[in-house]
């Protein structure tokens, strides 16, 4: 069988692969968590390392089979190979020292099933912090809004509950004591973003 003819669509896929993931990777950085923006593009930025892999490895198989002058396919995948690999070990190391966040609670505003208190829980090096949000809408239209942030450098300003008291009305508590309570509008929006310890 001559394969052959599936060279240059092969190569074409990879290269739309390639610029599919980088896009997504920028979008997802441009658009600031927590700002109102799709849930599904945060989700996206928690990835830009491995999805930066996968776009280094589908570029470079793209110009291996879409090139025909080997010299030519040579240099740019030395090249590309040459910058892309560092970068991306260095945007490993960087990811790292900002540590993951993970998702502690998701609860559905009382009475409505498109609203959601969603806590996720990082840290930036030894810090303790959580990132309170307000998902809105449904999957994949689902949208992402801040309501408060929390850093436990300091005890006092570890959070300790995050609870509805009411389908629009939010009640953040510390651990040293101090509440913050957040009004959402109709669409998603906080009134404001609570903030301990920033």
């Amino acid at each position: 069988m001559d394969y052959t003819r599936y060279r240059r669509p092969s190569a074409w896929g990879l290269l739309a692969l390639a610029v599919v993931l980088a896009a997504a990777v920028v979008i997802a950085f441009r658009q600031d968590r927590g700002s109102g923006g799709l849930t599904l593009l945060a989700g996206v930025g928690d990835y830009p390392v491995v999805l930066g892999w996968v776009a280094l490895i589908s570029l470079t198989g793209a110009l291996l089979l879409g090139m025909a002058k080997s010299t030519a396919r040579l240099v740019l995948c030395t090249t590309l190979l040459v910058l892309g690999i560092p970068s991306l070990l260095l945007a490993g190391i960087v990811s790292m020292l900002a540590g993951p966040t993970w998702e502690t609670k998701s609860e559905a505003a009382p009475g409505r099933s498109d609203r959601r208190l969603v806590v996720e829980q990082g840290s930036a090096m030894i810090d303790p912090l959580w990132y309170v949000y307000v998902d809105q809408g449904t999957w994949p239209l689902e949208h992402r809004w801040a309501v408060g942030h929390f850093n436990g450098d300091a005890t006092d300003n570890e959070l300790r509950e995050a609870v509805w008291t009411a389908p629009d009305r939010i009640r953040m508590t510390t651990t040293g004591g101090e509440v913050f309570e957040v009004t959402v509008t109709p669409g998603g929006r906080p009134d404001r973003i609570a903030s301990a310890g920033w």
